[in-house]
């Protein structure tokens, strides 16, 4: 067996099941949870029509690069939503979601041969990050979150040596957990670290269309292009239809950046077999195509967040975040930190699932950042998730 699998840690859900093991949830409440964050909106009818047409396509061996049709989608979509101009046949790669992208992306770009080879990455963070690095063959240095600005990592508490070792860097904006959007200047600092050390950014997006402010979040590519560097040097962005267009199932999304990483990534997918369905293409291209169902599942996030944010910022240390669909909560002072104790109490009286920030950030730099919150995923709908508020106001003021 491989020797690196021995590395990898539970996942979170798995950590959460094995605490949940011994707790019998008050029977008198219906079930909610809050843990997994899996979009529950209806799918699009239109993504479901383009499937029902495309069934032909199962007759058919796919090619790992995808259809033209698609990959011109894909363009066309970041054209009108960052406005920018990529050529869709050397800059943009479909893939069954961003999740095997981000895995498969470390094992192209990390030597771990070379001395010291390092990943970055931020803390908490998506699980994938660390088992991508991990089986990789390499260490891992956790950037730590200030809470003093919505929990955004801070880049600057990196030192220089490990910059120095640094393979690759995972980002998230907007942030799982935290929903942190990063601006222009962070943007700036990493591709100057970039440039200065050679290491390659990977910006997971997932998350970009679901946000709360006016204006929309800054993409990766997109901040490049206003800083001068229309080659997107060693960055490769990675955006998925799962949260967009609420067809988790579907696995679909695409990365898109530098040429010169495009086409090692393209050579590893084709090995490894990651080519995308002829029907998943068709009903990708239908998504990334339309913008309103896009609009009014926006509005049902931001109707949402309206009800349910300010319950519990009533009795927590919770606020609205930048983008995405949780909120990380502080919990009462009275469990101490202990998240972990505040989720088997809230299941066992409420029988509300919340997952343990401690669950989604490691020890590092002396302390674990997600040690004392919650992620709750407001993916229900919105009665649900109201509901669920208020059992937890409850549950706080019970004690």
């Amino acid at each position: 067996m491989n020797p690196l699998l021995k590395r990898l840690q539970p996942y979170p859900f798995e950590r959460l099941r094995q605490l949940h093991a011994g707790i019998t949830p008050n029977p008198a409440f219906r079930p909610i949870s809050l843990g997994i964050g899996e979009p529950k909106h209806a799918t699009p009818e239109l993504i479901k029509t383009a499937l029902n047409a495309s069934l032909s396509g199962l007759a058919s061996y796919p090619a790992t690069a995808g259809e033209p049709k698609l990959r011109q989608a894909m363009a066309d979509w970041l054209q009108r939503r960052y406005s920018l101009a990529l050529d869709p046949l050397t800059q943009i790669l479909p893939v069954n979601g961003s999740r095997e992208a981000l895995f498969a992306l470390a094992q192209t770009v990390i030597d771990p041969t070379r001395d010291g080879a390092t990943v970055v990455c931020p803390n908490p963070f998506y699980q994938i990050y660390e088992g991508a690095a991990l089986l990789a063959g390499t260490k891992i240095w956790f950037a730590p979150s200030d809470p003093a600005r919505n929990f955004a990592v801070d880049w600057a508490a990196v030192p220089q040596a490990v910059w120095a070792k640094t393979q690759l860097l995972f980002v998230c904006s907007p942030g799982n957990p935290t929903g942190a959007v990063m601006g222009l200047d962070e943007w700036k600092l990493l591709f100057e670290l970039s440039d200065q050390y050679g290491f390659v950014i990977a910006s997971d997006e997932c998350y970009s269309e679901i946000y709360f402010r006016d204006e929309p979040p800054l993409g990766s590519l997109q901040a490049a292009a206003q800083l001068g560097r229309q080659d997107f040097k060693n960055l490769i962005a990675l955006t998925s239809l799962s949260k967009r267009s609420n067809v988790p199932g579907l696995r679909s999304g695409f990365v898109a950046g530098d040429a010169a990483l495009i086409k090692p990534f393209l050579l590893y997918r084709t090995y490894h077999g990651s080519a995308m369905s002829p029907v998943v293409q068709s009903a990708s291209i239908a998504a990334w195509n339309d913008e309103q169902h896009v609009l009014d599942n926006r509005a049902l996030y931001r109707a949402k967040f309206a009800q349910v944010t300010p319950l519990l910022a009533a009795v927590m240390d919770v606020a609205l975040p930048d983008a995405g669909f949780y909120l990380w909560a502080g919990i009462p002072e009275r469990f101490h930190g202990d998240d972990a104790a505040f989720s088997c109490e809230l299941l066992g009286f409420y029988n509300v699932v919340v997952l343990p920030g401690s669950y989604l950030a490691r020890d590092a730099q002396g302390h674990n950042p997600g040690a004392g919150r919650i992620r709750m995923a407001l993916v229900a709908e919105t009665a649900e998730c109201v509901e669920a508020a208020q059992r937890i106001v409850q549950f706080i003021q019970s004690t």
